[in-house]
């Protein structure tokens, strides 16, 4: 039986759009000038999540739940995903904008790619004065009128922006518009996938002077071109409770204010947790062990564990886990 909570290494991915934030802010180890992503826990093909200390130290991911299986991951997640880890957990940091893209569903992804659809959510951490997301479109279009607008290069006319702060939180169902606008950083939970399609990107160019590929006409299919109010998350700020901020057939993520002491109960949950540190430092213990988690980190638990004790000065937690 696995019973302790497990931190893995950060998996830290260069974009042409990163900043600084996850080395200031969240204290990733890197001697890089700018980083765009941390993966904090990934199942995806190429990028597997590796254990960073205790008994299982130096296994990946997908060793991990082959070894242990349900006991891991949680025995109907098991049986319907294997040895693959459904969620993708991570930090963003965006020093300039990223490109306009959207994600396809489950059955597109499947026909095309081989892969999971990719749903989403965010939680803001930290934004510069002034930030904005780009999430859907201002108005309803339809396919002529969106080739109209992106052939002339006028897409951002229709796109919808929103400024935001720390604490907001969006959910990006498939095929939404969407980009994180500089200034902001995020943490992201999603379905394990890697799919993007890219319809705009600024006119900008990378280090060799080259533009980065649009995906024009897989988009095409996969857009969603109604106007749709769906994507702002409200949710409750209680101390030492579980807020709900966003529920869906792929994950649930709950606001946890941990001040003192507090005990979870999972022991009717058939399911791994994962949590996201996003403010203050706690102490999670499961038993006799126990591991310390910091703004800016994460740790998995395994479905096995029945119950575990959080402790705080003042931390703020993103739980995590599928129903």
């Amino acid at each position: 039986m696995i019973n302790y909570p497990i931190r893995f290494v950060p998996i830290l991915q260069d974009k042409i759009w990163g900043g600084s934030k996850l080395k200031t802010i969240l204290n990733k180890h890197t001697i890089r000038e700018s980083v765009g992503e941390s993966w904090e826990i990934s199942g995806v093909e190429g990028n597997i999540s590796i254990v960073e200390k205790g008994p299982e130290k130096g296994m990946k991911l997908t060793e991990l739940i082959s070894r242990y299986k349900g006991e891991l991951v949680g025995d109907k997640i098991y049986s319907k995903f294997g040895n693959e880890f459904p969620l993708l957990i991570k930090f963003i940091d965006a020093k300039t904008d990223l490109s306009v893209q959207l994600h396809p569903n489950d059955e597109l992804a499947r026909q095309r790619h081989n892969s999971f659809g990719k749903t989403e959510m965010w939680y803001v951490m930290q934004a510069d004065e002034g930030s904005k997301l780009n999430i859907g479109f201002k108005k309803d279009l339809d396919k002529r009128e969106y080739l109209d607008y992106l052939e002339k290069e006028k897409i951002t006319e229709v796109l919808n922006f929103e400024e935001v702060k720390k604490g907001d939180s969006f959910f990006i169902n498939t095929g939404k518009v969407h980009a994180i606008g500089g200034g902001v950083l995020l943490a992201e939970i999603q379905q394990t996938s890697d799919i993007t399609y890219r319809i705009y990107d600024w006119g900008r160019v990378d280090s060799e002077g080259q533009h980065r590929e649009l995906h024009t006409a897989l988009a095409l299919d996969a857009i969603d071109f109604r106007k749709r109010d769906d994507y702002q998350l409200n949710y409750e700020k209680e101390v030492n409770r579980s807020s709900e901020i966003a529920s869906c057939e792929y994950f649930t993520t709950n606001f946890l204010h941990v001040k003192g002491e507090i005990v979870k109960d999972y022991s009717s949950l058939d399911s791994f947790v994962v949590y996201m540190c996003v403010e203050g430092t706690a102490l999670i213990s499961i038993g006799d062990n126990s591991e310390k988690i910091e703004k800016g980190q994460s740790l998995l638990i395994p479905a096995a564990t029945s119950e575990l004790k959080i402790k705080a000065e003042n931390a703020e937690l993103l739980e995590i886990y599928i129903e």
